[in-house]
């Protein structure tokens, strides 16, 4: 396939005529002068290429914002990287994080330069401890994989993007397969270590044209980089939360709302497969949303959604149960808890809020759910959710099942549609416990407090966005009025001081049910 060249993703990338170039002379290494031909082979490789190293750095803009780019040229010995280019995308990475500037990396190289050998191999080292640096400090850094991409590159920065895509079809992967084909003599298994099968198994986060890098990188920042909100995005009500919608128990409730819900009536409207789920919401209020993909760690995301939207103008990293994903033949797994995790880390790195929309039967009752450790991932969710430095929300806006539920809600904020609910199972499972048949199933759900008014009183959720009269029958009005109340929820928990938020979160749950005095 035909290669795309440093310079063309920088003009693809950048607005025009705003790129400027950080490059130095390249450093000269002792190799240069002991490994015969070397020298040579650098003077042909910059005749060729029309560059002097095989990585090119610099900044330029991106609809007016700052945005640092580290490219290589593979036409330059293959894109390998010696200690000439290191020093240079070290520097590069370095003098981004101390101007406080998102990074777009663009590899494409066989790997390590051998002529140089190891040390030259052992570059990697320092270009993976400048990347985490500069994500330590809070700014982005986004990789788009070029064909192709093998060996140490792929191994070390090209592998930490918060977001990373790659060319369609393109070659990208651990060990070269003309090095496997050397070693092994048989060539390397067909398909594997191309772009798509990657995407497929969540290792990186989707395949796009060269032509698309630069509304995906812009759309991505405008989150990363919690952008305002346009002039033409509505925005949240900028005073406290609305008082927490406490429901009478009389007909009519307050302010003409509906009265309190019956358990049994809400779980079986949050069943009807027209209510909107997760999906539906991310649509109409998001559109522009930079959906993301799976563990980055060979698992796909299951039955969850991940993505980088915004909401009203306020940015969040989006963790969304998927009830149009959700089924026997694909539960939440351990797998989606991870990818939920990857979430939850991406959020913590940068600093951007967290939402999260919890919407499923429950967890995946199965052999590979147990021997993939569903119940840790239910615990080590819980354990980094609680305690996740940056702002969270969390929704129920439909089912909320057992551990799978669980595993989502812990947040500074609260919110429940109308017909939402909470329990430790669905009640047909709680009735078959406690009275050996689900027959008693509506009347297990109406004793065990799972419906929005009793979550609210019991201080598990702080507001119950309404549905007039069910969510099914208003799709639209539901998911711009839930858009509201995240954005209104954004806003106010971003307000708080970190330690206060913090404090009030543990003090929320280590509280929870206890008796007052």
């Amino acid at each position: 396939m035909a290669r795309t060249g440093a310079w063309q993703i920088l003009d693809l990338v950048l607005d025009p005529g705003s790129f400027r170039s950080w490059d130095a002379a390249p450093l000269r290494s002792a190799q240069v002068d002991s490994v015969p031909g070397y020298e040579a082979s650098l003077e042909r490789a910059a005749e060729k290429s029309g560059v002097d190293e095989s990585v090119i750095t610099g900044e330029g803009t991106l609809e007016g914002r700052r945005v640092v780019l580290i490219a290589c040229e593979f036409d330059f010995l293959a894109g390998s990287i010696g200690i000439a280019a290191a020093e240079r995308i070290v520097s590069s990475i370095e003098r981004a994080t101390a101007e406080r500037l998102p990074i777009l990396a663009s590899p494409t190289s066989g790997g390590t330069r051998m002529q140089e050998g190891t040390v030259a191999f052992l570059q990697m080292v320092k270009i993976s401890a400048a990347v985490a640096g500069h994500k330590s400090a809070g700014l982005p850094y986004l990789v788009y994989l070029r064909h192709p991409t093998t060996g140490g590159v792929f191994a070390s920065w090209g592998s930490l993007g918060h977001v990373s895509v790659a060319e369609p079809g393109a070659l990208i992967g651990f060990l070269g397969p003309r090095v496997f084909e050397a070693l092994y003599d048989a060539p390397f298994p067909e398909g594997v270590q191309v772009s798509e099968n990657l995407a497929e198994r969540g290792m990186i986060d989707g395949v796009l044209p060269p032509e698309g890098v630069r509304d995906l990188t812009a759309r991505a920042l405008r989150v990363l980089c919690q952008d305002p909100p346009a002039r033409d995005e509505p925005t949240p009500p900028h005073g406290p939360l609305p008082e927490p919608h406490r429901e009478d128990d009389d007909e009519t409730g307050r302010s003409g709302e509906p009265p309190r819900p019956d358990a049994w009536d809400s779980i079986t409207r949050s069943r009807r497969p027209d209510r909107p789920g997760a999906r539906d919401l991310l649509s109409r209020v998001s559109p522009d949303r930079v959906p993301l993909s799976g563990t980055g760690q060979g698992e796909d995301s299951g039955a969850l959604l991940l993505s980088l939207a915004r909401f009203r103008g306020q940015s969040a990293v989006v963790l969304a149960q998927d009830r149009d994903a959700e089924s026997e033949k694909n539960p939440l797994g351990p797998s989606s808890l991870r990818s939920a995790r990857r979430g939850m880390r991406i959020a913590a790195e940068i600093g951007v809020p967290l939402v999260l929309l919890i919407d499923t039967r429950g967890a995946a009752l199965s052999r590979e759910a147990e021997e993939g450790g569903l119940a840790g991932e239910i615990a080590r969710s819980l354990a980094d959710l609680v305690t996740l430095p940056t702002p969270t929300v969390s929704v129920i806006l439909g089912q909320g099942t057992g551990g799978g539920a669980l595993a989502l809600l812990p947040a500074d904020r609260v919110l429940c549609a109308h017909h939402g609910w909470l329990a430790p199972l669905p009640p047909e499972g709680a009735s078959a416990i406690l009275y050996h048949e689900t027959d008693r199933a509506p009347e297990v759900a109406r004793s065990q407090g799972v419906t929005s008014a009793d979550l609210l009183d019991a201080g598990i959720v702080d507001v119950v966005v309404p549905e007039r009269p069910d969510a099914a029958d208003e799709p639209d009005a539901f998911c711009d009025r839930m858009a509201d109340a995240i954005a209104t929820a954004l806003v106010e928990v971003r307000r708080r001081p970190p330690e206060r938020r913090y404090s009030e979160r543990m003090s929320r749950y280590r509280d929870l049910g206890v008796p007052l005095e």
